[in-house]
């Protein structure tokens, strides 16, 4: 009899061992995911709603901030952080925009990682780390592809209601902006300084979007689309003589030497239209040249182009 009841108290044993872990299989595979589309077009399925993210690109960190999930952002490169998302300044830094530091960002254990071209070339090795989310600017159509990152974003967090209303706001603010410069009939041309050398943007350019999205007319249509701008000296400017010059200082930007003289100070300058005019407009570096087409960033742009018009 002992015996009979030592092999059922044994058989009951094994049978909640069982349950037990057919419950914890059960809990791993109803773990909720989402799949979304990163800019190569590959699918990345990342748990829904992660809780701990590092984030590399300034344009994603701040839709994020403006989705409300700045509280799960746990890594960012602290040293090249823009002065508008300070906040984050207290995380654990995760190396530079161009050189992650792998080994951080392991010990951290994030559930997802957020990355954009500048960290291009450490995809795969990231993605071994955490699910990691490629989304970079086609300057091709920058507006489009902004609008498609931040409604990527927004499906990680379960935000695309939000994320919706904020992109029709935007929406707004740039045909209020169209309907300014149509009234002003004037040229533009975007200029980045960096130290002693100049670059011209044009339409389909780094700085496209001015002309292709904001309805600016550029002074030079045959710039050559390009990711840097093209080479141009101070002669250059005063032939096209532009009516309102915008100007990004990358040196500014990236915290280099400011001693260079401004761009509106330069004889040549001073003779065009801009300059006499005082239409040489200096824009926020750091929103320009490391964000720029976030929901956060994208408004702080719109309203510089549109109080530079005034």
């Amino acid at each position: 009899m002992k015996k009979i009841w030592s092999l059922i108290i044994i058989m009951s044993l094994g049978m909640v061992v069982a349950g037990c872990q057919k419950t914890s299989a059960t809990t791993e595979s109803n773990e909720k995911t989402v799949e979304v589309l990163d800019s190569t077009n590959q699918k990345i399925t990342v748990p829904a709603t992660p809780k701990k993210i590092v984030v590399f690109d300034s344009s994603l960190l701040d839709t994020v901030d403006a989705l409300g999930e700045g509280d799960k952002v746990i890594g960012v490169p602290v040293k090249n952080l823009p002065t508008y998302l300070k906040q984050y300044g207290d995380r654990e830094s995760v190396g530079g925009v161009k050189e992650p530091d792998l080994e951080k960002i392991n010990a951290l254990k994030p559930d997802l990682i957020l990355i954009s071209s500048r960290q291009a070339d450490f995809k795969d090795e990231l993605a071994k780390i955490a699910p990691t989310v490629y989304l970079a600017t086609d300057i091709k159509d920058s507006w489009s592809s902004a609008q498609k990152n931040i409604e990527t974003v927004a499906t990680l967090f379960g935000k695309e209601s939000e994320a919706k209303a904020k992109i029709a706001k935007i929406k707004t603010s740039i045909d209020a902006l169209k309907t300014k410069d149509q009234a002003l009939n004037a040229r533009s041309l975007v200029v980045m300084t960096n130290e002693n050398s100049l670059s011209a943007f044009g339409p389909g350019s780094r700085y496209g979007i001015v002309y292709d999205t904001f309805g600016l007319t550029p002074v030079d249509e045959t710039l050559e689309p390009s990711t840097h701008g093209a080479s141009i000296s101070y002669e250059y400017i005063l032939e096209k003589n532009p009516d309102y010059i915008f100007v990004v200082d990358r040196t500014k930007a990236i915290g280099g030497d400011q001693s260079t003289t401004n761009l509106a100070d330069n004889e040549l300058v001073k003779q065009t239209n801009a300059g006499k005019n005082n239409h040489v407009i200096t824009l926020d570096p750091q929103v320009w040249y490391l964000a720029g087409s976030g929901l956060e960033s994208l408004p702080i742009m719109i309203d510089e182009i549109s109080k530079g018009l005034n």
